[in-house]
Protein backbone atom coordinates (compact mmCIF):
# COMPACT_ATOMS: atom_id res chain seq x y z
CA UNK A 1 0.00 0.00 0.00
CA UNK A 2 1.21 3.23 -0.99
CA UNK A 3 0.45 5.52 1.65
CA UNK A 4 0.80 9.52 1.57
CA UNK A 5 -0.22 12.39 3.96
CA UNK A 6 -1.43 15.49 3.12
CA UNK A 7 -1.07 18.48 5.43
CA UNK A 8 -1.93 21.90 7.21
CA UNK A 9 -0.81 24.01 9.06
CA UNK A 10 -2.48 27.59 10.70
CA UNK A 11 -0.28 29.64 12.24
CA UNK A 12 0.19 33.32 14.58
CA UNK A 13 1.83 34.89 11.75
CA UNK A 14 4.07 34.48 8.58
CA UNK A 15 7.67 33.76 10.00
CA UNK A 16 8.56 30.87 13.01
CA UNK A 17 12.61 32.98 12.77
CA UNK A 18 10.27 35.72 14.00
CA UNK A 19 8.75 33.76 17.12
CA UNK A 20 5.27 32.73 15.50
CA UNK A 21 3.99 29.39 16.17
CA UNK A 22 1.59 26.69 15.13
CA UNK A 23 -2.39 26.99 16.26
CA UNK A 24 -3.80 24.46 14.24
CA UNK A 25 -1.89 21.19 12.45
CA UNK A 26 -4.28 18.72 10.41
CA UNK A 27 -2.89 15.70 8.36
CA UNK A 28 -5.27 13.33 6.30
CA UNK A 29 -4.23 10.22 4.87
CA UNK A 30 -4.40 8.84 1.16
CA UNK A 31 -3.63 4.87 0.28
CA UNK A 32 -3.35 3.75 -3.26
CA UNK A 33 -4.00 7.89 -4.29
CA UNK A 34 -7.29 7.17 -2.25
CA UNK A 35 -8.27 8.92 0.58
CA UNK A 36 -8.85 6.33 3.92
CA UNK A 37 -11.00 8.69 5.90
CA UNK A 38 -8.36 8.68 8.34
CA UNK A 39 -6.80 12.04 10.10
CA UNK A 40 -5.14 14.08 12.67
CA UNK A 41 -6.53 17.40 13.76
CA UNK A 42 -5.43 19.44 16.63
CA UNK A 43 -6.00 22.97 18.07
CA UNK A 44 -2.78 24.13 19.49
CA UNK A 45 -2.39 26.77 22.46
CA UNK A 46 0.45 29.21 21.23
CA UNK A 47 1.53 30.95 24.67
CA UNK A 48 2.00 34.46 22.78
CA UNK A 49 0.00 36.74 20.80
CA UNK A 50 -1.74 36.14 17.68
CA UNK A 51 -1.25 38.68 14.28
CA UNK A 52 -4.27 40.45 13.74
CA UNK A 53 -4.12 39.71 9.81
CA UNK A 54 -3.53 36.03 10.77
CA UNK A 55 -6.60 36.06 12.84
CA UNK A 56 -8.53 37.42 10.21
CA UNK A 57 -7.63 34.59 7.92
CA UNK A 58 -8.24 31.65 9.94
CA UNK A 59 -10.72 33.02 12.54
CA UNK A 60 -8.91 31.44 15.73
CA UNK A 61 -8.92 34.10 19.11
CA UNK A 62 -5.71 34.05 21.92
CA UNK A 63 -9.22 33.41 24.34
CA UNK A 64 -10.32 30.05 22.06
CA UNK A 65 -6.34 28.57 22.43
CA UNK A 66 -6.06 29.39 25.76
CA UNK A 67 -6.93 26.10 27.72
CA UNK A 68 -5.44 24.14 24.34
CA UNK A 69 -2.49 21.92 24.78
CA UNK A 70 1.03 23.37 23.91
CA UNK A 71 2.53 21.43 21.04
CA UNK A 72 5.12 19.33 22.98
CA UNK A 73 2.35 17.58 24.61
CA UNK A 74 2.81 13.60 24.06
CA UNK A 75 -0.93 13.60 22.20
CA UNK A 76 0.26 16.59 20.31
CA UNK A 77 3.64 16.45 18.66
CA UNK A 78 4.25 12.49 19.50
CA UNK A 79 0.65 11.69 18.15
CA UNK A 80 1.32 13.90 14.84
CA UNK A 81 4.68 12.49 13.95
CA UNK A 82 2.78 8.68 14.92
CA UNK A 83 -0.13 9.23 12.31
CA UNK A 84 2.65 10.53 10.11
CA UNK A 85 4.90 7.66 10.54
CA UNK A 86 7.06 7.08 7.30
CA UNK A 87 5.16 8.32 4.13
CA UNK A 88 5.76 11.26 2.20
CA UNK A 89 4.46 14.86 3.22
CA UNK A 90 2.07 16.89 0.65
CA UNK A 91 1.56 20.64 1.73
CA UNK A 92 0.78 23.32 0.07
CA UNK A 93 3.93 26.03 -0.55
CA UNK A 94 5.23 23.32 1.72
CA UNK A 95 8.40 25.26 2.59
CA UNK A 96 5.69 27.08 5.21
CA UNK A 97 4.56 24.19 6.62
CA UNK A 98 7.49 22.47 7.08
CA UNK A 99 9.47 25.58 8.11
CA UNK A 100 7.06 26.20 11.27
CA UNK A 101 6.37 21.94 11.89
CA UNK A 102 10.38 21.80 11.72
CA UNK A 103 10.07 24.92 14.51
CA UNK A 104 8.08 23.37 16.81
CA UNK A 105 9.59 19.90 16.65
CA UNK A 106 13.19 21.70 17.57
CA UNK A 107 11.45 23.50 20.19
CA UNK A 108 10.33 20.35 21.51
CA UNK A 109 13.84 18.42 21.55
CA UNK A 110 12.29 16.05 18.95
CA UNK A 111 13.81 14.71 15.58
CA UNK A 112 13.09 17.42 12.65
CA UNK A 113 10.98 16.20 9.33
CA UNK A 114 13.77 16.44 6.25
CA UNK A 115 12.98 18.25 3.21
CA UNK A 116 12.96 15.31 1.29
CA UNK A 117 9.92 13.93 2.67
CA UNK A 118 7.98 17.04 1.53
CA UNK A 119 5.91 16.88 -1.87
CA UNK A 120 5.02 20.62 -2.61
CA UNK A 121 1.48 20.25 -4.48
CA UNK A 122 2.16 24.22 -5.36
CA UNK A 123 5.09 23.53 -7.15
CA UNK A 124 3.51 20.58 -8.73
CA UNK A 125 0.05 23.13 -9.90
CA UNK A 126 2.97 25.42 -11.34
CA UNK A 127 4.58 23.20 -13.67
CA UNK A 128 1.09 22.05 -14.94
CA UNK A 129 0.06 25.41 -15.03
CA UNK A 130 2.47 27.93 -15.97
CA UNK A 131 1.43 31.07 -15.53
CA UNK A 132 -1.46 30.83 -13.84
CA UNK A 133 -2.72 31.47 -10.57
CA UNK A 134 -2.73 28.58 -8.83
CA UNK A 135 -3.68 28.90 -4.67
CA UNK A 136 -5.31 26.16 -3.26
CA UNK A 137 -9.34 28.28 -3.70
CA UNK A 138 -8.19 28.74 -7.26
CA UNK A 139 -7.03 24.79 -8.13
CA UNK A 140 -10.54 24.04 -6.19
CA UNK A 141 -12.74 25.91 -8.76
CA UNK A 142 -10.53 25.08 -11.63
CA UNK A 143 -11.32 21.16 -10.01
CA UNK A 144 -14.83 21.58 -9.37
CA UNK A 145 -14.24 20.90 -5.59
CA UNK A 146 -16.62 22.17 -3.64
CA UNK A 147 -15.63 25.49 -0.86
CA UNK A 148 -19.36 25.43 0.40
CA UNK A 149 -17.92 24.18 3.48
CA UNK A 150 -15.11 26.57 4.38
CA UNK A 151 -16.25 30.23 5.68
CA UNK A 152 -12.72 30.60 7.07
CA UNK A 153 -9.78 29.10 6.49
CA UNK A 154 -8.87 25.81 9.08
CA UNK A 155 -6.26 23.10 8.87
CA UNK A 156 -8.33 20.55 8.44
CA UNK A 157 -10.92 21.23 6.22
CA UNK A 158 -8.10 22.92 3.98
CA UNK A 159 -5.82 19.51 4.35
CA UNK A 160 -9.20 17.64 2.84
CA UNK A 161 -9.54 19.98 -0.25
CA UNK A 162 -6.16 19.49 -0.27
CA UNK A 163 -6.32 16.10 -1.11
CA UNK A 164 -8.55 16.18 -3.24
CA UNK A 165 -6.46 18.74 -5.38
CA UNK A 166 -3.39 16.93 -5.33
CA UNK A 167 -5.69 13.63 -6.23
CA UNK A 168 -6.23 16.29 -9.58
CA UNK A 169 -2.93 17.17 -9.84
CA UNK A 170 -1.74 13.30 -10.11
CA UNK A 171 -4.50 12.29 -13.04
CA UNK A 172 -7.48 12.54 -11.25
CA UNK A 173 -9.23 9.19 -11.12
CA UNK A 174 -7.37 7.78 -13.94
CA UNK A 175 -4.23 8.03 -11.84
CA UNK A 176 -5.99 4.92 -9.23
CA UNK A 177 -5.46 2.82 -12.79
CA UNK A 178 -2.46 0.83 -13.39
CA UNK A 179 -1.43 2.09 -16.81
CA UNK A 180 2.21 0.33 -16.85
CA UNK A 181 2.76 -1.66 -19.24
CA UNK A 182 3.29 -5.55 -19.03
CA UNK A 183 4.88 -8.52 -21.02
CA UNK A 184 3.62 -12.04 -21.18
CA UNK A 185 5.53 -14.98 -22.99
CA UNK A 186 2.52 -17.19 -24.58
CA UNK A 187 2.61 -21.16 -24.48
CA UNK A 188 3.90 -20.93 -28.50
CA UNK A 189 6.24 -18.69 -27.10
CA UNK A 190 5.14 -15.21 -28.35
CA UNK A 191 5.63 -11.92 -26.66
CA UNK A 192 2.27 -9.99 -26.23
CA UNK A 193 2.65 -6.38 -24.29
CA UNK A 194 -0.66 -4.80 -22.46
CA UNK A 195 -0.76 -1.16 -22.12
CA UNK A 196 -2.18 -1.66 -18.88
CA UNK A 197 -2.43 -3.73 -15.85
CA UNK A 198 -5.01 -4.92 -13.16
CA UNK A 199 -6.71 -2.07 -11.17
CA UNK A 200 -5.88 -1.65 -7.60
CA UNK A 201 -9.44 -2.41 -6.52
CA UNK A 202 -11.31 -4.38 -9.10
CA UNK A 203 -14.71 -3.05 -9.91
CA UNK A 204 -17.50 -5.07 -8.34
CA UNK A 205 -19.94 -7.07 -10.82
CA UNK A 206 -22.82 -4.70 -12.01
CA UNK A 207 -24.75 -7.72 -13.91
CA UNK A 208 -26.80 -10.34 -12.69
CA UNK A 209 -27.21 -13.65 -13.21
CA UNK A 210 -30.36 -12.87 -14.59
CA UNK A 211 -28.92 -10.31 -17.39
CA UNK A 212 -25.93 -12.30 -17.94
CA UNK A 213 -28.60 -15.15 -18.73
CA UNK A 214 -30.63 -12.73 -21.25
CA UNK A 215 -27.78 -11.82 -22.73
CA UNK A 216 -26.71 -15.38 -23.68
CA UNK A 217 -29.44 -16.07 -25.14
CA UNK A 218 -29.45 -12.87 -27.20
CA UNK A 219 -26.32 -13.72 -28.25
CA UNK A 220 -27.11 -17.47 -29.64
CA UNK A 221 -30.46 -16.52 -31.20
CA UNK A 222 -29.35 -13.05 -32.99
CA UNK A 223 -26.00 -15.02 -33.97
CA UNK A 224 -26.76 -18.13 -33.89
CA UNK A 225 -23.55 -19.43 -32.93
CA UNK A 226 -21.44 -17.60 -34.87
CA UNK A 227 -20.03 -15.08 -32.02
CA UNK A 228 -16.76 -14.74 -31.54
CA UNK A 229 -16.77 -13.90 -27.47
CA UNK A 230 -17.35 -17.25 -26.13
CA UNK A 231 -13.84 -18.52 -27.81
CA UNK A 232 -12.58 -16.09 -25.29
CA UNK A 233 -11.73 -16.69 -21.65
Amino acid sequence: MAREIVLDTETTGLDPRQGHRLIEVAAVELADLMPTGRHFHCYINPERDIDPDAERIHGLSLAFLSDKPTFAEPHVAEALLAFIGEAPIIAHNAAFDRGFLNHELDRAGMVLLPESRWIDSLAIAQKIYPGAYNSLDALCKRFKISLADRAKHGALVDAQLLAGVYLELRGGREARLDLTQTTEKSAGGALTTTSHGPRLRPLTPRLTNAEREAHARFIAAELRGKSLWPTHD
